[in-house]
């Protein structure tokens, strides 16, 4: 005797419909239709009145004279009443992929209005293989040297061989092989196309390329990028103007200068479409109230088909397999459906818990959001915790705030003097307003920003407002500092 623990795959698979979004969820119940006869689509109900109803009933009891005896199918095979192919015809719509045009082909069509040798196009496309999504240089010169010569090697040894002049060891003519003058030439021509910057090796070098395109080669700020690049990128005014004998206000507005220019070009020409976002939940402000609504209006609606109901009470017709299929099928279409009603009730017991939980936030904004945790929202609900984090995982919810992901409302807590916890969040949100409202000419510190806190009841340590201005982007206090 012994005890263990299994889960039903029945249990697997619900867990399974608590992770996915709608739109996954929307096929996985398409493809449920189509394996299990016993559902199907429910209609919405429209009321009719008498006399429509009863000429309506007429039409189905004639189509019904003309309809196929599925009874009949089900119990006794596709042979009785038809051909089996009359069953089987189903309208199918074969999936047509878009083609869509990245930085690649944008590269290689410039390139194909230039006059360029079979070898030059040869070491082109051994470019083109190189450069990266964002439009710079993913591998050295070096590298595409000896890439693009071990193709000449292979070519000439596949060719030795067909004409049977050798083994395939036969060297190589050193006049057919690249060398590295000509991978730089072809590095020239590469860094000529448009959009400006593409094929650069690094920042620096994007930066210069789009100066160039742009004829401003005089410039202070094209000085800065070509001389003094690790100094600008710290933000060193003070050094700057004393090396290039101007003010440090001069340094800072050619160092502004930069932000008009793209450091990564190549992406206006990427490949990948917008991601849209369709929410799984709606809360909407109604009379004062914030209510939750499922967004399902277009996932399928399931019933157990009738028809097949009527088929399966008949039991004394049935031999045992048909019965097993019946009861089986019939079983799976039932805990279907119940899976489907429990993800709903999942769904909104979670999202009305978190309404009322950030009430405030949904009224004044993120700098009120509260700390919230999966194990406070499995207590109440009285589900676990990591039922809770499925149904909350890449769920979005629209609101009165905008689109956000469910994950967005659970945060750590900082505690407060008031002896209520601050969402770790708001504490972000808080910081990114300080410093967007600070004097540039003398830039909060970290120390500084941990006594603003403090002012507010808030206890944070001074690793932890770095750590936070970190994840937001936003630099030390001496790269912040304006002149």
């Amino acid at each position: 005797m012994r005890q263990e623990l299994r889960v039903n795959p029945r249990l697997y698979q619900a867990m399974d419909m608590l992770y996915m979004p709608m739109m996954d969820l929307q096929q996985h119940l398409k493809q449920e239709l189509l394996a299990n006869p016993f559902l199907e689509l429910l209609e919405p109900e429209e009321e009719e009145a008498p006399e429509e109803k009863t000429a309506e009933q007429e039409k189905e009891k004639a189509d019904k004279e003309d309809e196929v005896d599925w009874e009949e199918i089900l119990l006794n095979g596709f042979e009785v009443g038809g051909t089996r192919e009359q069953f089987e015809q189903q309208e199918y719509i074969e999936p047509v992929s878009v083609e869509t045009r990245d930085l690649i082909d944008f590269l290689r069509d410039q390139l194909q209005l230039l006059h360029l040798s079979p070898r030059q196009r040869l070491l082109s496309e051994e470019f083109l293989g190189n450069i990266m999504e964002d439009g710079y240089l993913g591998s050295s010169l070096e590298e595409i040297l000896g890439s693009v010569n071990q193709l000449v090697t292979t070519h000439f040894a596949e060719n030795a061989e067909e004409d049977d002049e050798a083994d395939g060891s036969r060297e190589v003519p050193e006049a057919a092989l690249y060398t590295l003058a000509d991978v730089e030439e072809m590095l020239g021509i590469m860094q000529h196309l448009e959009p400006a910057g593409i094929c650069a090796r690094d920042l620096r070098e994007c930066l210069l390329l789009q100066l160039v395109d742009q004829g401003d080669t005089t410039s202070l700020t094209y000085r800065l990028v070509s001389e003094a690049f690790a100094d600008l990128i710290a933000h060193r005014w003070n050094d700057l103007a004393r090396r290039f004998g101007v003010e440090p206000a001069k340094v800072q507005a050619a160092a502004d200068e930069l932000a008009r220019f793209d450091p990564k070009p190549g992406l206006r020409h990427s490949g990948h479409g917008d991601g849209y976002i369709i929410p799984d939940l709606i809360v909407d402000k109604i009379d004062g109230r914030y209510h939750v609504f499922l967004n399902d209006t277009g996932m399928p609606r399931l019933r157990l088909s009738r028809s097949y109901q009527e088929v399966a009470r008949d039991k004394k017709r049935m031999t045992p397999e048909n019965r097993e299929f019946i009861a089986s099928k019939m079983n799976s279409a039932n805990w279907m459906i119940q899976a489907i009603e429990q993800r709903r009730q999942t769904m909104l017991k979670v999202m009305n818990f978190i309404v009322d939980r950030q009430r405030e936030f949904f009224e004044k904004g993120i700098e009120y959001l509260r700390p919230l945790t999966l194990r406070e929202v499995a207590e109440v609900i009285n589900m676990h915790e990591s039922t809770v984090s499925r149904v909350t995982n890449e769920k979005f919810v629209q609101t009165p705030r905008g689109v956000l992901p469910l994950k967005f409302f659970f945060s750590s807590a900082l505690a407060t003097a008031s002896g209520e916890d601050a969402s770790a969040r708001s504490i972000r949100a808080k910081l990114e307003k300080m410093v967007a409202e600070e004097n540039t000419a003398k830039p909060l510190t970290d120390q500084q920003i941990v006594h603003l806190f403090q002012e507010q009841g808030i206890q944070i340590a001074r690793r932890t407002v770095a750590k936070y201005r970190d994840q937001l982007g936003i630099l030390p206090a001496r790269m912040r500092k304006r002149v």
